[in-house]
């Protein structure tokens, strides 16, 4: 399925920005809290349809069930009579979670307590992650490997920092400046209630105020809140690429050639070439969690046509 955009779309930045603008009716979701054995929860939101397959959306950094990415999809995937999960990942449902950590790109044991409290009630189970959330997938069906969960058929990842450290090192040029400083401000404003909650932590709010890239943001918060040394150690610990060999059940990545995220290490050509379960497709318009083909938000589905066609083939 060639995605081949028109002279607007041809620009990876363009592309990236533009689904943002787009509006969407709204999308009547029913919120299932679960708890999580480390005495926190994780808020699922749910479109049903009566179907026994179901779609579990993972959004990607300071996302939520609410990004348009995610109501693109459940739009549309409802059509084709599929229930949907969308994942807000801890701390992502607005409200704050209860704990010091959060979610990061490599915390895969969330996915295991969604899968527990939805399993019963399908036949089926694909994972969908973009940008975060499809390192978060892919990651987990490495870990998994042939023991994953029977009842996952399928994973897909789209516009994926499969190398971390690539990926932070891309987001930090100066012509993404303007996406680090909202990444920033999102994240830095949701530590700011942490550092008031838990004093104890280490962390002061100048400390807060200092911090100028995500290199940063992850030394002094993520890796630490997360056991993890430093910014570096959690990037390389995490990183999906590494964990691309051991995938035993069909997984798509799609990162786009211009997404202006993802640097040259992002695009697992090797891994991809040596596990028959894999498929890398690298396009060479697209930019981040972009894919446009129209102006009209209606029919712009291109990236959603091609979710259902990778399910939906060889079965």
């Amino acid at each position: 399925m060639n995605y081949n955009p028109s002279f607007f779309f041809r620009s990876g930045h363009f592309n990236t920005i533009f689904r943002t603008f787009f509006t969407f009716p709204m999308v009547e979701y029913f919120r299932k809290r679960i708890n999580t054995p480390d005495d926190d929860f994780i808020d699922l939101d749910f479109i049903y349809t009566g179907s026994k397959k179901l779609i579990i959306i993972f959004h990607g950094l300071e996302g939520s069930s609410g990004s348009k990415y995610v109501l693109s999809n459940a739009i549309y995937l409802k059509k084709h009579h599929y229930d949907i999960c969308a994942v807000n990942l801890r701390g992502c449902s607005g409200e704050p979670n209860k704990l010091y950590s959060s979610y990061h790109s490599g915390k895969t044991e969330d996915i295991d307590i969604i899968i527990n409290a939805v399993e019963d009630d399908y036949d089926e189970i694909y994972l969908l992650g973009y940008s975060l959330g499809g390192n978060l997938v892919t990651k987990y069906g490495g870990e998994k490997a042939s023991n994953i969960n029977n009842k996952i058929k399928k994973i897909m990842a789209f516009s994926v920092p499969a190398d971390m450290m690539e990926s932070a090192l891309e987001i930090s040029k100066p012509q993404n400046y303007l996406y680090k400083q909202l990444f920033l401000k999102s994240l830095k404003n949701k530590v700011k209630q942490k550092i008031e909650k838990f004093p104890e932590c280490g962390i002061t709010q100048q400390d807060l105020k200092n911090i100028s890239t995500l290199k940063q943001f992850d030394d002094i918060y993520t890796s630490k809140a997360h056991g993890f040394e430093d910014a570096e150690d959690y990037w390389k610990k995490n990183s999906c690429r590494q964990f691309i060999p051991e995938i035993k059940i069909p997984t798509l990545m799609l990162n786009a050639m211009d997404d202006p995220f993802l640097g040259e290490k992002c695009y697992p050509f090797k891994e991809g070439a040596e596990n028959k379960y894999f498929t890398l497709e690298t396009p060479r318009y697209g930019g981040h969690v972009g894919f446009n083909i129209s102006f009209d938000a209606g029919k712009n589905n291109w990236l959603e046509k091609r979710v259902i066609l990778f399910i939906e083939k060889n079965k």
